[in-house]
Parts: structure tokens; C-alpha cells; sequence
């Protein structure tokens, strides 16, 4: 793994203070990688190994001075194997018909999104987002990135954001049909993991794991996760979910 000072080319910048959209109460800073435009799927596969993510063209990690609580996490393929209620998700999710369609806008994907974070994250501000801020979040992108929908008799169910890396998928973001109750989101990870394991890739990432934030701690259930501590990777195991964060 490449450390950012041997990255080409590359700068980076800390934001000024901003209100921490996970933990209540707190703030938070990014570092950002600059210039976005130069940012190509290789130097995004070495950015993501040290812990960035990004949002549209915009590469970041949190570079919070007094708070750790984010940890980059992703899934080794070769150690995982889904639990019972996981192996549940996945056959309810079998019939669902799964298509890759071009990174552009759809309607009908905006307004399952709109419902989505509505049900999901009323009040955070992207309940309100319009078309403009839709496309700058998932449709625009300088790597490798695919678009898949899933869908059964009854329409559309979900939508997941992916990027492709040579040592793995990135999950950027998944939007699903709030009021089906088929664990659709867990389908999606395990649908990842499960292409990863077809095409030879040893890791899924998944973003950050956050102890003290329900809707980021779910990925604590995934056997086989690993996280970047301290600079490294490495396996998390129950005392980890405990102390980190």
C-alpha cells in the first residue's frame, strides 16, 4: 500500500469545522484530495486503501483531531461466510432480476431515493436534495463506477452505487424501497461480496464503521471485517467493537 506521499501529483487539504453528520453534538473536518479531475481509478484504489472515500468527484477522509470513531472497513472475501439471518436475506432476495444500466439520470431511480431518505434519514437534509445535488452525490464519478438496479414483479426495489478497484468493489451508496421488509440492504452487501468472490477480488469496502451510530453500525455483522487502525489493516474482533470509536 502505497502511503500519501509517494501518491503523483496529489494534494491535500483539511476543511474548516462542520457539523458531524453521525454523532449528535460533535463536529468534524475532512481531509480532501486534490485535484479531483486527475483522481482515476488507480489512485482512487490507493486513496481508499488509506481510508478515503468519496462523494461524486469529491475525495475525503475524516481527519477529526479529537475523534476516531470512524473506521474504514471492509470485508475480506476469503474469511467470509453469512450468518443464519443473512443466509435469510439472500434467499429472499433470489427472484429479484439485477441489472447494470449507464451512470445517468433515471426518474424513476430519483424518486425511490426520495423515498428513501425520507424514511431513512427524515430531517438530515438529503430528504430534500434536488436533481442537481442527486447527480453531483452518485452520478458523477472519475473511476470506474457501475450503477445496479434491482427489481421484481412489483417494480423497482433498489439501486446500488459501485465502484470498481483492482482489489475489490467499493460500495458507494445503496437506496432501497423503504417498506419492503426483506432485508434489502443486507441483499446488497452480500450480492457484493458474492461478485467479489466470482471475479477474484479479495475485498469488499464498505466505508466506515462507526460504533456509537446505529445506522453505521450494522456492518459490525459481517464476518470476515477488517479496519484500519492506527494506519493499518487488520481483523476486528469483538473487543474492537467494544473499545473503537
Amino acid at each position: 500500500m502505497s502511503r500519501l506521499g509517494e501518491l503523483p501529483f496529489l494534494q491535500f487539504y483539511a476543511t474548516a469545522p462542520y457539523p458531524c453528520s453521525y454523532l449528535a453534538g460533535r463536529t468534524a473536518r475532512s481531509q480532501v484530495a486534490t485535484p479531483g479531475h486527475i483522481i482515476d481509478t488507480r489512485l482512487y484504489a490507493e486513496l481508499v486503501r488509506n481510508g478515503f472515500r468519496r462523494s461524486g468527484v469529491f475525495t475525503y477522509r475524516p481527519w477529526c483531531e479529537h475523534c476516531k470513531a470512524c473506521i474504514p472497513v471492509r470485508i475480506a472475501i476469503e474469511a467470509f461466510s453469512p450468518d443464519r439471518s443473512q443466509r435469510r436475506a439472500l434467499k429472499a432476495g433470489q427472484d429479484l432480476q439485477i441489472h447494470e444500466h449507464p451512470l445517468r439520470f433515471n426518474d424513476e431511480h430519483y424518486a425511490l431515493y426520495l423515498r428513501y431518505q425520507e424514511s431513512r434519514h427524515s430531517g438530515g437534509g438529503m430528504d430534500q436534495d434536488s436533481r442537481e445535488q442527486y447527480t453531483h452525490f452518485l452520478l458523477q464519478s472519475n473511476v470506474d463506477t457501475r450503477l445496479v438496479e434491482f427489481r421484481s414483479a412489483g417494480g423497482l426495489k433498489m439501486v446500488s452505487i459501485i465502484d470498481c478497484l483492482p482489489d475489490g468493489l467499493s460500495s458507494v451508496y445503496t437506496f432501497y424501497d423503504p417498506e419492503d421488509r426483506a432485508g434489502l440492504g443486507t441483499f446488497s452487501v452480500l450480492w457484493q461480496a458474492g461478485v467479489c468472490s466470482k471475479l477474484g477480488l479479495p475485498y469488499l469496502y464498505l466505508g466506515y464503521w462507526i460504533r456509537d451510530c446505529r445506522k453505521m453500525n450494522y456492518k459490525r455483522r459481517f464476518r470476515g471485517l477488517e479496519g484500519r487502525v492506527d494506519g493499518d489493516w487488520r481483523a476486528l474482533s469483538e473487543a474492537d467493537f467494544v473499545l473503537l470509536g
